[in-house]
């Protein structure tokens, strides 16, 4: 198998992407190192695809991975409100028509320059628009 261990066991590094793919749904824009964006691309990629299915079964098969329910912090000038957002609707609802006539190549990656400390090179992973 080709894929990058990042320094984790399979069951560390299966929450980790589950996590930023959820993150990703919500917030359709993640600050990560570069190695973990380049993973977590794939997986992105074929949750939409499951997501532009639309049936049933891409559902359960999209809500099996992706976490249900995330707390989303929304700034509106002072005004900070926390909201539960379920990133499998909004995955199936919002995101899916978005790339209905696209057939591929969802996400983008943009280097942002080395992380202070260990100087990991850092990226914005985001959904194309």
């Amino acid at each position: 198998m080709a894929y990058a261990k990042l320094g984790r066991n399979s069951a560390a590094r299966k929450a980790l992407f589950r996590d930023l793919v959820t993150d990703l749904i919500i917030n359709e824009r993640i600050e990560t190192s570069e190695a973990k964006a380049k993973e977590v691309r794939s997986i992105v990629e074929k949750m939409i695809t499951l997501a532009k299915r639309g049936d049933l079964h891409a559902r359960r098969q999209a809500a099996a991975f992706v976490r249900k329910h995330r707390s989303h912090t929304v700034k509106d000038g002072a005004e900070v409100t926390h909201e539960k957002v379920d990133a499998v609707k909004k995955l199936f609802d919002e995101i899916a028509p978005r790339y209905a006539e696209r057939q591929g190549g969802y996400t983008r990656i943009i280097k942002i320059g080395p992380r202070r400390g260990d100087a990991a090179p850092m990226v914005y992973l985001e959904l194309v628009k």
